[in-house]
Order: structure tokens, then C-alpha cells, then sequence
């Protein structure tokens, strides 16, 4: 349950920093946050890190695949986030370490799908299922990387970080317990020719 708690926790983290970005407004509360406009951006860091927001119609570094990829992505995703939550309540008694990777990727994966479900919906631009992923991080060192120029190709949020997070580490457990797998291997095979020998 901690790891569940870990994957909530990070969840409402992503939801509530696009939101502060964004903007919001709760009538009934007579609660009202403008946010930035799309486009706009305030600088953090000088020249390194400037909040700049960006509604994300597609994938990843604002790329717009057609209307039935986007559609095929939605349903992988939402099968993904599923899988995912299967497998934490199955695996309680599995490695620490792969569980909570695997929390950071469900924490990611489930706050972009949240943006595409519901936000279209929420703020009135569109229908369920057809909504944005609003990105803010303007990180500008990541433009030395990046393949275009297009503009908010290289902005991302804290669900994209996670996601980013949970792959790197769950590779890095994996390839550590294939090493682990082959020096134990060669440790059994030295036991038994030590033993033949005897």
C-alpha cells in the first residue's frame, strides 16, 4: 500500500502544479486562479528553467500523430495503467526497488491520461476522451538535445518526469539482476567442477 501511496501522492503532485499553471476556477467556492496563457512563460532560473505553458495535443515533444494513432495511444494507455495497477496488487512480496519504479511510471502515465480524459471536458474546449496534456517545464538545456526547433518540443511536466524516472530505474534493475542471474550461474558452475574434482 506505501507504493500505492507513493503513486497517489505523485499523481495529485503533477495534477495540482498543472493546475496552479493553468489556472483554474471553482464558482461555487468563489475560488479564481488565472494562470498562464498558453504560450506565455516566466522565468525560475535564468536562462536554465522557465515556466512556459504548453497544451500538448499529441504524444511526446509536441509530435501530432493522426486521429486514429491518438486513439490507439489512448487505449494502450489507459491498458497500461491498468496492467500496471494489476501487477502492484499482485506483486506485494516482489522486489521493493521494481515496485516503486513501477509506481513512478503508473503515477506518470495516469496524470497525462487524466489531462486527455477530462480536461477538454473540465475546461470547455472540448469533449471527454479528446482533451490536452498541459507541459510547463521549460527546461532550456534540453534544447541542445532535441531534434527540431519547434517550439515546446522539449517542454515537459512532472507526470513525463516520472514516467521518465520509473523506465530509467526498472531498466537498471533489470540489468542488475541479469548480471546478479550470471555471476551466480558461474558460482554454481565453479562449485560443482570444484566438486567433481573431488
Amino acid at each position: 500500500m506505501k507504493i500505492f501511496f507513493l503513486t497517489l501522492l505523485l499523481f495529485i503532485t503533477d495534477q495540482l502544479s498543472k493546475l496552479f499553471v493553468r489556472g483554474f476556477s471553482f464558482p461555487w467556492f468563489n475560488i479564481k486562479h488565472t494562470g498562464l496563457t498558453p504560450g506565455q512563460t516566466k522565468q525560475v532560473i535564468n536562462h536554465l528553467l522557465n515556466i512556459t505553458l504548453v497544451e500538448n495535443p499529441g504524444i511526446a515533444f509536441g509530435i501530432t500523430p493522426g486521429t486514429i494513432i491518438k486513439e490507439l495511444i489512448l487505449v494502450l494507455t489507459i491498458s497500461l495503467c491498468i496492467g500496471l495497477t494489476v501487477y502492484l496488487l499482485k506483486a506485494k512480496n516482489r522486489d521493493r526497488k521494481v515496485r516503486i519504479s513501477i509506481g513512478l511510471i503508473l503515477a506518470g502515465a495516469a496524470g497525462n491520461l487524466f489531462d486527455r480524459i477530462f480536461y477538454g471536458y473540465f475546461f470547455d474546449y472540448a469533449p471527454l476522451f479528446q482533451g490536452k496534456v498541459v507541459d510547463f517545464l521549460d527546461v532550456r538545456f534540453f534544447k541542445i538535445f532535441m531534434f527540431s526547433d519547434k517550439p515546446g518540443n522539449y517542454i515537459f511536466n512532472f507526470a513525463d518526469l516520472n514516467i521518465t524516472i520509473g523506465i530509467i530505474f526498472l531498466i537498471y534493475l533489470v540489468l542488475k539482476i541479469k548480471n546478479q542471474n550470471k555471476e551466480n550461474v558461474a558460482v554454481q558452475s565453479l562449485i560443482e567442477e570444484r566438486q567433481d574434482e573431488l
